[in-house]
Protein backbone atom coordinates (compact mmCIF):
# COMPACT_ATOMS: atom_id res chain seq x y z
CA UNK A 1 0.00 0.00 0.00
CA UNK A 2 3.02 2.65 -1.09
CA UNK A 3 0.14 5.05 -2.72
CA UNK A 4 -2.79 4.77 0.50
CA UNK A 5 -4.08 8.46 -0.05
CA UNK A 6 -3.07 9.05 -3.49
CA UNK A 7 -5.06 10.50 -6.17
CA UNK A 8 -4.63 9.93 -9.88
CA UNK A 9 -5.98 10.33 -12.66
CA UNK A 10 -6.77 8.38 -16.18
CA UNK A 11 -7.95 10.43 -19.49
CA UNK A 12 -9.97 8.37 -21.52
CA UNK A 13 -11.52 8.94 -24.80
CA UNK A 14 -12.94 6.25 -27.40
CA UNK A 15 -9.95 3.98 -29.19
CA UNK A 16 -7.50 4.23 -26.17
CA UNK A 17 -4.78 1.70 -25.98
CA UNK A 18 -6.40 -1.14 -24.03
CA UNK A 19 -3.49 -2.15 -22.02
CA UNK A 20 -2.27 1.62 -21.31
CA UNK A 21 -5.41 2.39 -19.45
CA UNK A 22 -5.96 -0.86 -17.39
CA UNK A 23 -2.29 -1.87 -16.65
CA UNK A 24 -2.02 1.52 -15.04
CA UNK A 25 -5.09 1.48 -13.84
CA UNK A 26 -4.94 -2.22 -11.79
CA UNK A 27 -0.83 -1.44 -10.92
CA UNK A 28 -2.11 1.78 -8.98
CA UNK A 29 -4.98 0.34 -6.86
CA UNK A 30 -2.72 -3.10 -6.33
CA UNK A 31 -0.48 -0.12 -4.48
CA UNK A 32 -3.45 1.42 -2.55
CA UNK A 33 -4.50 4.54 -4.90
CA UNK A 34 -7.95 5.91 -5.53
CA UNK A 35 -7.89 6.11 -9.76
CA UNK A 36 -10.49 8.07 -11.64
CA UNK A 37 -11.15 7.55 -15.19
CA UNK A 38 -11.46 10.72 -16.64
CA UNK A 39 -13.48 11.61 -20.05
CA UNK A 40 -13.94 14.55 -22.23
CA UNK A 41 -18.12 13.88 -22.66
CA UNK A 42 -18.19 12.89 -25.62
CA UNK A 43 -19.58 9.54 -24.38
CA UNK A 44 -21.25 7.66 -21.52
CA UNK A 45 -18.58 4.60 -22.26
CA UNK A 46 -15.56 4.89 -24.43
CA UNK A 47 -14.42 1.52 -25.98
CA UNK A 48 -10.52 1.16 -25.98
CA UNK A 49 -8.65 -0.05 -29.72
CA UNK A 50 -9.41 -3.59 -28.97
CA UNK A 51 -12.99 -2.62 -27.57
CA UNK A 52 -12.42 -2.94 -24.08
CA UNK A 53 -15.21 -0.43 -22.56
CA UNK A 54 -14.73 2.44 -19.53
CA UNK A 55 -17.36 4.44 -18.20
CA UNK A 56 -15.61 7.96 -17.14
CA UNK A 57 -16.22 8.75 -12.99
CA UNK A 58 -15.95 12.18 -14.01
CA UNK A 59 -15.36 14.88 -16.83
CA UNK A 60 -12.77 16.60 -17.37
CA UNK A 61 -14.44 20.05 -16.93
CA UNK A 62 -15.26 19.07 -13.51
CA UNK A 63 -12.35 18.23 -12.57
CA UNK A 64 -10.43 20.22 -9.80
CA UNK A 65 -5.81 19.61 -10.52
CA UNK A 66 -5.95 20.52 -7.09
CA UNK A 67 -7.62 17.35 -5.59
CA UNK A 68 -5.41 15.00 -7.34
CA UNK A 69 -1.46 13.61 -7.28
CA UNK A 70 -1.23 12.92 -11.04
CA UNK A 71 -2.44 12.44 -14.51
CA UNK A 72 -1.79 9.81 -16.44
CA UNK A 73 -2.12 9.68 -20.38
CA UNK A 74 -2.51 6.40 -22.43
CA UNK A 75 -2.10 6.52 -26.13
CA UNK A 76 -4.02 4.41 -28.92
CA UNK A 77 -5.83 6.98 -31.05
CA UNK A 78 -7.54 8.43 -27.66
CA UNK A 79 -4.68 11.52 -27.30
CA UNK A 80 -5.71 12.57 -30.84
CA UNK A 81 -9.12 13.62 -29.35
CA UNK A 82 -8.66 14.20 -25.98
CA UNK A 83 -5.97 17.17 -26.78
CA UNK A 84 -9.43 18.65 -29.30
CA UNK A 85 -10.96 19.46 -25.64
CA UNK A 86 -10.01 22.69 -23.89
CA UNK A 87 -10.52 21.05 -20.43
CA UNK A 88 -8.32 18.21 -21.04
CA UNK A 89 -5.63 20.88 -21.98
CA UNK A 90 -6.18 23.12 -18.92
CA UNK A 91 -6.09 19.88 -16.25
CA UNK A 92 -2.63 18.92 -17.89
CA UNK A 93 -1.53 22.19 -18.20
CA UNK A 94 -2.52 23.04 -14.30
CA UNK A 95 -1.39 19.66 -13.33
CA UNK A 96 1.94 20.87 -14.59
CA UNK A 97 2.09 24.14 -13.13
CA UNK A 98 1.95 23.12 -9.56
CA UNK A 99 4.23 20.61 -10.21
CA UNK A 100 2.29 17.40 -10.32
CA UNK A 101 2.95 14.63 -11.65
CA UNK A 102 2.82 13.96 -15.76
CA UNK A 103 2.84 10.04 -17.04
CA UNK A 104 2.23 9.86 -20.76
CA UNK A 105 2.53 6.55 -23.25
CA UNK A 106 2.53 6.20 -26.87
CA UNK A 107 0.45 9.17 -28.17
CA UNK A 108 0.26 10.51 -25.07
CA UNK A 109 2.68 12.86 -25.85
CA UNK A 110 -0.07 14.63 -28.81
CA UNK A 111 -1.75 15.85 -25.53
CA UNK A 112 1.53 17.42 -23.87
CA UNK A 113 2.46 18.61 -27.07
CA UNK A 114 -0.82 20.61 -27.65
CA UNK A 115 -0.46 21.51 -23.36
CA UNK A 116 2.79 23.05 -24.25
CA UNK A 117 4.39 21.73 -21.09
CA UNK A 118 7.45 20.14 -23.70
CA UNK A 119 9.27 23.18 -24.54
CA UNK A 120 13.08 21.96 -22.77
CA UNK A 121 11.89 18.78 -21.43
CA UNK A 122 13.50 15.50 -22.42
CA UNK A 123 10.74 12.74 -23.45
CA UNK A 124 10.22 9.33 -25.41
CA UNK A 125 6.86 8.66 -27.23
CA UNK A 126 5.35 6.32 -29.83
CA UNK A 127 8.25 6.59 -32.77
CA UNK A 128 5.42 7.88 -35.21
CA UNK A 129 5.23 11.32 -33.02
CA UNK A 130 8.70 12.11 -33.13
CA UNK A 131 8.74 14.80 -34.72
CA UNK A 132 5.48 16.09 -33.17
CA UNK A 133 7.34 16.27 -29.75
CA UNK A 134 10.65 17.94 -30.95
CA UNK A 135 8.22 20.37 -32.98
CA UNK A 136 6.55 21.24 -29.38
CA UNK A 137 10.50 21.96 -28.50
CA UNK A 138 11.12 18.71 -26.66
CA UNK A 139 14.64 16.60 -26.57
CA UNK A 140 13.54 13.36 -27.77
CA UNK A 141 14.65 10.45 -26.54
CA UNK A 142 14.18 6.57 -27.81
CA UNK A 143 14.30 4.82 -24.61
CA UNK A 144 11.84 2.52 -22.44
CA UNK A 145 11.28 5.29 -20.21
CA UNK A 146 12.36 8.96 -19.33
CA UNK A 147 11.61 11.19 -16.60
CA UNK A 148 12.05 14.83 -16.49
CA UNK A 149 10.81 16.51 -13.50
CA UNK A 150 7.84 16.33 -13.25
CA UNK A 151 6.79 14.27 -16.26
CA UNK A 152 7.56 10.51 -16.67
CA UNK A 153 6.84 8.91 -20.62
CA UNK A 154 7.29 5.93 -22.18
CA UNK A 155 6.76 4.02 -25.43
CA UNK A 156 4.42 1.29 -26.20
CA UNK A 157 2.50 -1.55 -24.16
CA UNK A 158 6.27 -2.87 -23.77
CA UNK A 159 7.55 -0.26 -21.72
CA UNK A 160 4.48 -0.40 -19.42
CA UNK A 161 7.06 -2.33 -16.60
CA UNK A 162 9.31 0.13 -16.69
CA UNK A 163 6.33 3.16 -16.97
CA UNK A 164 4.65 1.81 -13.98
CA UNK A 165 8.14 1.31 -12.04
CA UNK A 166 8.79 5.32 -12.34
CA UNK A 167 5.09 6.14 -11.74
CA UNK A 168 5.36 4.24 -8.24
CA UNK A 169 8.37 5.62 -7.42
CA UNK A 170 7.52 9.50 -8.07
CA UNK A 171 4.31 9.01 -6.41
CA UNK A 172 6.54 7.51 -3.35
CA UNK A 173 8.24 9.76 -2.70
Amino acid sequence: MKLKGKKIMILIEHHYQDMEVWVPYFRLVEEGATVHFIGTGSQKSYNGKYGYPVRAHFIADKVKPSAYDAIIIPGGWAPDFLRRYPAVINLVQKMDQAGKLIASICHGGWVLASANVLRNRKCTSFFAIKDDLIHAGAKYLDQEVVVDKNIITSRTPDDLPAFMREIVRALEG
